[in-house]
């Protein structure tokens, strides 16, 4: 057996992983709450964002903590297509789960829906990222620990959901991407306890990218677009907000008419 250890680079991984999850939910959150506020085209384009949003949240905190695992006796090394693919099922799960939500004809059935979607994307980045990764030996999981942590991200991706669509309030939006990057967090170490290697004697080469090499430039980017977006939205009026600013400009408009 070889002996896997998590935080291989101290806290600052997990620390960091938890960060990019909570700013991928609280995005993902918030513009899904936007999208329910708007029509048309721009419902669904909010709704897209915040498919990306949290789908992209979820890969880099997944691979950011990744980059903490070390096994005794090998290297590790990234399948760069597999790696990929995991980036493009999160969102595409996550996607479904997030326009049931924000199509649903009742708000339980969002919920429930949508959060099952949410949950079973962030399951299926996370195996299919765990099935990206190369070393000398053989993973095996232990399949009650592995249900767990799919039961686990799919409760919590669902009381995230119900907190966005039902309470309104910075602090409870701001709860919300907490509890949704803890349990992604939770669901992410729970995968990994289920997780057990044994390692072959011998080094041979092995095929795949380095996670410095590969993973790192791709979490950067991703975590800045995900900070990008996350002030853009936070700067730009909600649909209420501009409703309101038109009504009080018109009063002044009228004002100044006449004198002209």
């Amino acid at each position: 057996m070889g002996h896997m250890h998590h935080l291989a680079g101290g806290w600052i991984t997990p620390a960091l992983s938890y960060a990019m999850a909570v700013v991928g939910s609280a995005l993902g959150l918030r513009c899904t709450v936007r999208a329910l506020a708007a029509e048309g085209k721009s419902r669904r384009n909010w709704l897209v964002t915040a498919s990306i949003a949290i789908g992209a949240g979820i890969w880099t905190m997944h691979f950011i903590a990744m980059l903490g695992y070390t096994v005794d006796g090998t290297a590790i090394r990234y399948d760069i297509p597999l790696t990929l693919l995991s980036l493009i099922v999160a969102i595409g799960v996550v996607g479904g789960g997030v326009f049931i939500a924000g199509y649903g004809g009742s708000r339980i059935r969002s919920v429930l829906l949508g959060g099952l979607g949410t949950g079973l994307g962030v399951a299926a980045m996370h195996y299919i990222g765990m099935a990206a990764v190369r070393l000398n030996g053989d993973l095996s999981y232990d399949p009650v620990v592995t249900a767990a942590s799919v039961v686990i991200a799919i409760v919590a991706a669902s009381a995230a959901l119900w907190a966005a669509l039902t309470i309104r309030g910075p602090a409870i939006a701001a709860g919300a991407a907490l509890v949704m990057g803890l349990a992604v967090s939770s669901m992410h170490y729970t995968g990994m306890a289920a997780a057990s290697v044994s390692v072959h004697a011998g080094t041979t080469a092995l095929d795949g990218a380095s996670a410095t090499s590969f993973i790192l430039p791709l979490a950067v980017v991703l975590g800045s677009f995900l900070f990008l977006t996350c002030a853009y939205v936070a700067l730009s009026p909600s649909a209420q907000e501009r409703a309101q600013n038109e009504a009080a400009a018109r009063p002044l408009r009228e004002v100044e008419l006449p004198a002209a």
